[in-house]
């Protein structure tokens, strides 16, 4: 961007004023600021798909929205599911396509960083929806109102009331033919049901592993990454079918080692390798509670792991494992219960007990179970 500037006459070194320097006097001069670096972009943003084509996955419900789009029958649409998913992409590549310059003026988005009271409903949805749109065509475009994150929009605004009638149902109806409404959330259930029943509603399911994978051997070629087998094996595990968190966990891994390997993936997401889990589950299973609990313990000061994720790892292992199935049962509840007090800010300490604690039950019934 260039920035504007005033010269101002200077003296020489005499203190006389130079007639022979050029008087930009009440003119401005025009200086090139320097371009922003595009290292800095995060690969989130700079990797978003810009056309439909371009979206990973879900191409049934991306192929359906390009039709309804094309053939001038979009719907209001509710696009629910995990983060990271596709969602946004998405409805903006299909932005693109439908406005492609006017994208500006015929698109107002709304996200979670935004205002979501009563005032937002009531204004700035309003204002954009009741100005009629400019169209160069035959027919005059409906224009798009984005709710990025609607589950977060305060449940007052939902059910704010015009007359006795929900206004953002009022605002729905009153400029359907002139406006379409696009919801995206992560919890369907947070959207109240009148809302949910005039929308077309899609779910975007965790991306597969093979569609992560396709997308991180794109950016890595880009970037001209070095990501050996095993890194990249870490990022599409750590990820949990999360496009956002794996090209996240991706970048962020670039920008503390040159090389991606997988205890350097670990290392920068914080999470116990795989072989440190092994450790601890074999400790879990085979030791007595005390030698168990202050191994676990002196691992998780030493290299900084939080319990809840040695938990959830833990949890993984154990339904690989062999056990009666009555143990494992029992076991994986009592771990989703520590897992929950965790959540809660509940003391560390005494939820390592009860862990330790329920695995010295799940062994002795095992050995309960295999002298019978």
């Amino acid at each position: 961007m260039a920035e504007v500037i005033d010269v101002m006459d200077i003296d020489d070194e005499s203190g006389n004023f130079d007639s022979t320097k050029p008087n930009n006097k009440g003119k401005n001069v025009v200086v090139s600021a320097a371009p922003p670096d595009s290292r800095a972009t995060p690969w989130v943003e700079k990797y978003r798909p810009q056309s439909l084509d371009d979206v990973a996955a879900h191409r049934d419900i991306v192929e359906t929205i390009d039709r309804l789009a094309s053939g001038n029958r979009l719907p209001h649409l509710l696009l629910y599911g995990p983060p990271g998913t596709g969602k946004t992409s998405t409805v903006l590549a299909m932005a693109r396509k439908l406005y492609g310059n006017q994208l500006q003026n015929m698109v107002l988005e709304l996200n979670a960083s935004d205002a979501r009271g009563i005032d937002v409903v009531r204004q700035q949805i309003q204002d954009f929806a009741s100005t009629q749109s400019i169209s160069f065509g035959a027919k005059a475009a409906v224009k798009l109102v984005l709710l990025d994150e609607a589950d977060a929009m305060t449940k007052d605004a939902q059910f704010a009331l015009r007359r006795g009638k929900i206004i953002l149902l009022f605002l729905i109806e009153k400029y359907t033919k002139s406006n379409r409404f696009a919801m995206i959330c992560n919890n369907v259930n947070k959207i109240i049901p009148a809302l949910q029943s005039r929308c077309t509603r899609f779910r975007f399911a965790p991306l597969d592993a093979v569609h992560v994978r396709e997308r991180l051997k794109h950016v890595i070629e880009s970037e001209g990454l070095d990501v050996p087998e095993d890194g990249m094996k870490a990022l599409v595990r750590l990820s949990n079918g999360d496009m956002r968190k794996a090209l996240n966990i991706l970048q962020s891994t670039h920008m503390a080692s040159q090389k991606i390997t997988e205890e350097a993936v670990y290392l920068c997401t914080g999470n116990p390798l795989p072989k440190d889990i092994e450790l601890i589950s074999g400790w879990l299973l085979n030791e007595p509670f005390t030698t168990s609990s202050k191994r676990i313990s002196e691992m998780k000061t030493r290299k900084g792991f939080a319990l809840v994720d040695i938990v959830r790892e833990v949890t993984m292992f154990v339904f690989k494992i062999k056990m009666p199935p009555d143990v494992r049962i029992q076991l994986i509840n009592d771990m989703a219960d520590i897992e929950y007090r965790l959540s809660m800010a509940c003391n560390e300490k005494l939820q390592l007990g009860s862990l330790v604690a329920a695995f010295t039950r799940a062994r002795g019934s095992i050995v309960a179970a295999a002298t019978k």
